[in-house]
């Protein structure tokens, strides 16, 4: 019995209840599927709800009273073996081995399905995330956004969600400006500018753009700068693209910035702005109201010489991504981007729309260690550490599931070794190392004549160690869901390294394969059909991080 079922098994004991004048509660009252969750101490049973505390008060009962009604309806359903009334009124539930059981089988048939939702079903959501200026290769902060961000996609996704994946190409203002004359400083072997941008990278665009157009430096020159702005961006363009493909994750939608003033789309959202009387003037500048929409300040719209700020962009884009078919449009921005929440829900608010249909995201740092040392510098990107720094140091699949392990809301600190090394300290391979386990007792049953096809005896779960891989099974339909909902990816991350405890600890205990004198019984088959969905949820846990699975460690 999966924790769905058991919470509609609840449900329906309930309005049996009702309908027997046993609990006076309006029907309305009464969830569809009532919250169930794991009780800390196992001696708790397997499943327990806080129901009777959420209703007692509208049926005019004290939460025990009610609850030892609910459990005496419960307990009449096959699948629940026990019933207990704890606390101020708890309902512990334990099931009966073959109902608990059975959940091995249901996993299996439901192989990639299994641990999907429909909380997201109908919304469509544009998520936003690394958005890294085309001036350099992507730094760490780039490689974690990338990583959480492509999870979160993953997750809501898995919850029913319509998904587009969007980056945002800055390739208008000042740091496109920096970064031209970078790369014409060392087109001519000069001294990079002040504000400019160094490392080995610069070099290497520039000698390729003078390869790919030999008369560069001849042009007079403003072509000369617009050109190697132009070709420099391009450049940028293609290799970030590169990076974040060979890292997994790949976007529906490249933005370009450059695009929203090109095609008259901040001009024609201010014209919006000014008519709808959100938009003041005051000291040469046109100041939009945002802080009647819970803005810490108002911002500057339209500078006093007449150039549009940073935030006209913003606003441009949040409308065009409402005008695309968006919900919600979720941002994942650095930690400097704090008044970011604000100014967007107040642009949201201006324009008449929901605000709520903006979600801004905030990640904090990343900084490396080897050896126990700070890893500050890159020889390519000469000031930073990039994300190929870090996947040519530890590999694609532990540089993902390191960057998304923890919370976004600390800043994280990766150990190269830890991560490198091929050891349970490592997580991403304690993780990896179990559902390649998994696939060799598949093997080596086979090879035994052990095959789930020949039987399934779910009562025969009966040790302890099944009881807890089972529980853990069963959570894992939550966790993606929780993980959607607050948008927090590690979830999943941390539920797979408690799978995989629970499943080392059930192979050291429980034979899949019989002894050489031992016949073949249906023992043996079902724990390889438990054995079996405990790889399919590894293999779906880890597809949500966009890790890979491996057959063979």
């Amino acid at each position: 019995m999966t924790p769905a079922e058991l919470s509609r098994a609840l449900s329906r004991a309930l309005h049996q209840a009702v309908a027997d004048s046993a609990l006076p509660l309006d029907p309305a009252a009464i969830p569809d599927q009532v919250q169930v969750e794991r009780p800390r101490q196992r001696e708790h049973g397997d499943w327990s709800t806080n129901v009777a505390l959420q209703l007692a008060k509208k049926a005019a009962m004290a939460p025990r009273e009610f609850g030892a009604i609910l459990a005496k309806y419960i307990s009449r359903d096959d699948a629940v073996a026990s019933v207990e009334v704890a606390g101020p009124g708890f309902v512990n539930l334990t099931l009966a081995k073959a109902a608990a059981g059975a959940l091995a089988k249901q996993i299996v048939q439901a192989a990639g399905d299994y641990g999907q939702g429909s909380q997201l079903q109908g919304e469509t959501v544009n998520l936003e995330f690394v958005s890294a200026n085309p001036t350099g290769p992507l730094h760490l902060a780039g490689a974690r956004w990338a990583a959480v961000g492509d999870s979160i996609a993953r997750t809501m996704a898995a919850e029913g969600a319509q998904v587009v994946r969007e980056y945002y190409f800055n390739d208008h203002g000042a740091q496109i400006d920096r970064f031209a004359r970078s790369l014409e400083a060392a087109a001519h072997g000069e001294a990079t500018p002040e504000d400019g941008y160094g490392g080995q990278y610069i070099q290497d665009i520039a000698q390729a753009i003078m390869a790919s157009r030999p008369g560069i430096k001849d042009l007079p020159s403003t072509e000369q700068l617009e050109a190697f702005r132009a070709a420099g961006v391009e450049a940028m363009f293609i290799e970030i693209k590169r990076t974040l493909h060979d890292f997994g994750v790949d976007f529906d939608v490249y933005f370009h910035e450059q695009s929203l003033h090109a095609s008259g789309a901040v001009a024609d959202v201010i014209g919006q702005l000014r008519e709808s009387g959100q938009l003041y003037e005051n000291d040469g500048a046109w100041w939009l109201r945002s802080a009647d929409y819970g803005d810490d300040k108002d911002r500057v719209v339209i500078k006093s010489d007449g150039q549009a700020a940073y935030i006209a962009g913003d606003i441009a884009y949040f409308r065009d991504k409402r005008e695309r078919g968006a919900d919600r449009a979720i941002y994942l921005l650095g930690a400097d981007h704090h008044g970011y929440i604000g100014r967007l829900k107040a642009a949201a608010a201006a324009l008449g729309d929901d605000p709520e249909r903006v979600e801004v995201l905030i990640g904090q740092l990343v900084f490396l260690v080897k050896d126990g040392q700070p890893v500050k510098m890159s020889k390519r990107a000469g000031t930073v550490v990039t994300l190929e720094d870090l996947t040519e140091a530890v590999g694609v699949d532990a540089a993902r599931y390191a960057l998304v392990r923890s919370s976004i809301d600390s800043s994280l600190e990766i150990d190269l070794d830890l991560w490198a090394s091929q050891s349970n300290d490592n997580p991403v391979y304690y993780v990896q190392y179990a559902h390649a386990r998994t696939r060799s007792v598949d093997r080596n049953a086979a090879q035994a004549g052990v095959a789930r096809a020949d039987g399934f005896a779910p009562e025969t779960l009966d040790h302890e160690s099944e009881a807890v891989l089972l529980g853990r099974l069963a959570e894992f339909p939550e966790v993606v869901a929780s993980a959607a909902r607050l948008r927090e990816p590690h979830r999943v991350a941390r539920y797979l390294e408690g799978l995989a405890s629970a499943y080392h600890k059930w192979y050291d205990q429980r034979r899949v394969i019989p002894y050489a004198d031992e016949p073949v019984t249906d023992v043996h088959r079902t724990r390889l059909w438990l054995n079996d969905a405990t790889g399919q949820v590894l293999a779906n846990g880890l597809g949500l991080l966009g890790v890979s699975a491996p057959e063979r460690m």
